[in-house]
């Protein structure tokens, strides 16, 4: 009888498989790392690309802040002329305008029945704090007038005649309460007989200010 041994074929066959699979494994964990090294390549392409255009974003935000800085001063400068303008034209207004409200103001003062322009509120208060800062409603105007008026920078200074002392101060008071006038000062006076008239009269000379 003839006997074979094939158990080193068989072992060699086994150990050839072995080593294809061992083969086929690594080929499968290159492959994977191929694919998951291309897929981490792209994944990076398109962070990188996102943030070149939030770059891109940035630098024309700060392109557009630099031309609106360097125009920043230009603007101020614009906005200060014509606040320089507007500033001007107010004051030329109220020149205008300001003097004939004063001279308006001073008629109502000396005009019978009438009074000086004055807040309300402020008249209620110095009835309750000081009644004697009031006007008298029945003080006659007439017997006091005026002989000059001369205004310099909205100071004024004021000359007249009147009969007697309360008729200056009467005139003082209402120049006092007047929204106009303010700071008036009397000045000392004299008194003088009138020839014409005969009568021993008050010249008189004050100082105010005047607001318009």
């Amino acid at each position: 009888m003839i006997r074979i041994n094939l158990l080193p074929r068989k072992r060699k066959a086994e150990r050839n498989d072995v080593r294809q699979t061992w083969l086929v494994v690594l080929l499968v964990v290159l492959l994977v790392e191929i694919s998951g090294l291309f897929a981490f390549h792209s994944w990076l392409g398109g962070k990188l690309k996102e943030q070149q255009v939030k770059n891109a974003q940035l630098t024309e935000q700060i392109e557009q802040s630099k031309r609106a800085v360097a125009n920043h001063a230009d603007v101020l400068a614009k906005v200060e002329q014509l606040r320089a303008k507007e500033e001007a034209i107010a004051k030329l207004q109220s020149a205008r305008t300001g003097p004939t409200a004063v001279l308006l103001e001073l008629a109502r003062i000396l005009t019978p029945g009438k009074g000086p322009t004055v807040d309300a509120a402020r008249l209620e208060e110095l009835k309750r704090e000081n009644p004697l800062a009031l006007y008298s409603p029945s003080w006659d105007p007439r017997r006091l007038w005026l002989t000059q008026y001369a205004e310099d920078k909205r100071s004024v200074k004021i000359q007249g005649v009147a009969r007697d002392g309360e008729d200056v101060s009467e005139f003082a008071r209402r120049l006092n309460l007047s929204n106009l006038f303010f700071d008036v000062q009397l000045l000392p006076g004299r008194r003088a007989t009138d020839s014409k008239l005969g009568l021993e009269l008050v010249n008189f000379e004050l100082q105010a200010k005047v607001r318009y």
